[in-house]
C-alpha cells in the first residue's frame, strides 16, 4: 500500500522520465542504428551420377548420403577456399573471416535443400554475395570433393523487396519503456526517503519520537473579520516527566 501512494505522489516524475526514456531509445533505434537486411540462395544437393535405368528411382541410400554430405558442404562454403574467391570476385573490402560473420548456412532436418543466407545493411549487396557464394561453391565441388552434384535451386530475390530484419522497433521500445519505468520508480523512492515533510500524524510520532497534541488552524485577519485559511499549524508536545 505504502508502494502505491508513493507512485501515486510521483507520478510526474516517473511519467517524465519514462517520455524521455522512450524518446531516447525511438532515437537511438530511427537515427542511430544501422538497418540490417537479411537475403537468401538456395541449392540442392542430388546424385553425383545419372539415375540408374534400371531403378528408375532414387534410392534411400543416395539421398541418405547427400544428407551426410550436407553437414561437410555447410563447412566448405563458410571456408577460405570459397569465400577468398567470393571476396576478390565481388571486390569486398573485408577478409573472408569476416565474410564469414555475414553468412549463416541451414537446411531442414532430412532435406537436401541448403540455404545460404547473408545479413548486410545494403540489401543489394547481401542479395549479390549470397548468389556468389552459392555459385563459387557449386563451381569448387567438383574439384574439392571429386562429384558434380550441386544444382542452384534458387537466387536471392529483388532487393527492392527486402525488409529490415534489425533494429527490432518494437522490442527496442519495450525496452527503452520498461527501463525507463524502472529508473522513474528508483528516482521517485530516492525522492521520497529524502523527502523529511511531515504529513501524517504518525509521522510525527515515528520521526521525532513524541506525542501528537493536535493542529490549529493559521487564522488571517482582514478588518474586523477573521477567516480561518486551510493550512494548518500542527502541535507536538512531550509526555509529562519527559
Amino acid at each position: 500500500m505504502e508502494l502505491l501512494l508513493i507512485l501515486k505522489r510521483r507520478w510526474l516524475v516517473i511519467a517524465l522520465i519514462v517520455i524521455l526514456g522512450l524518446g531516447a531509445g525511438a532515437f537511438v533505434t530511427f537515427y542511430v542504428m544501422t538497418p540490417q537486411y537479411k537475403m537468401s540462395s538456395e541449392f540442392i544437393v542430388n546424385q553425383s551420377q545419372p539415375v540408374s535405368t534400371e531403378s528408375n528411382s532414387v534410392t534411400s541410400e543416395s539421398i541418405r548420403s547427400n544428407i551426410e554430405l550436407i553437414n561437410t558442404y555447410n563447412v566448405i562454403i563458410k571456408s577460405p577456399a570459397v569465400l577468398d574467391e567470393v571476396t576478390s570476385w565481388l571486390g569486398l573490402e573485408m577478409s573472408a573471416e569476416e565474410l564469414k560473420d555475414k553468412i549463416s548456412v541451414s537446411s531442414a532436418e532430412e532435406s537436401q535443400v541448403v540455404e545460404v543466407t547473408v545479413v548486410d545493411a545494403s540489401p543489394e549487396k547481401a542479395a549479390e554475395i549470397a548468389d556468389t557464394t552459392v555459385l563459387t561453391f557449386k563451381d569448387s565441388i567438383p574439384e574439392l570433393m571429386n562429384v558434380d552434384n550441386v544444382q542452384i535451386l534458387s537466387e536471392a530475390g529483388p532487393a527492392g523487396e527486402a525488409v529490415p530484419v534489425s533494429p527490432n522497433i518494437m522490442l527496442n521500445l519495450l525496452i527503452a519503456l520498461a527501463g525507463s519505468a524502472a529508473v522513474g520508480s528508483g528516482v521517485a523512492f530516492i525522492l521520497e526517503t529524502s523527502d523529511t515533510t511531515l504529513r501524517k500524524e504518525s509521522d510525527v510520532i515515528e520521526n521525532l519520537g513524541v506525542p501528537f497534541m493536535g493542529s490549529v488552524e493559521v487564522i488571517v485577519e482582514e478588518g474586523e473579520d477573521s477567516i480561518p485559511a486551510s493550512n494548518t499549524v500542527e502541535m507536538r508536545g512531550e509526555s509529562i516527566g519527559s
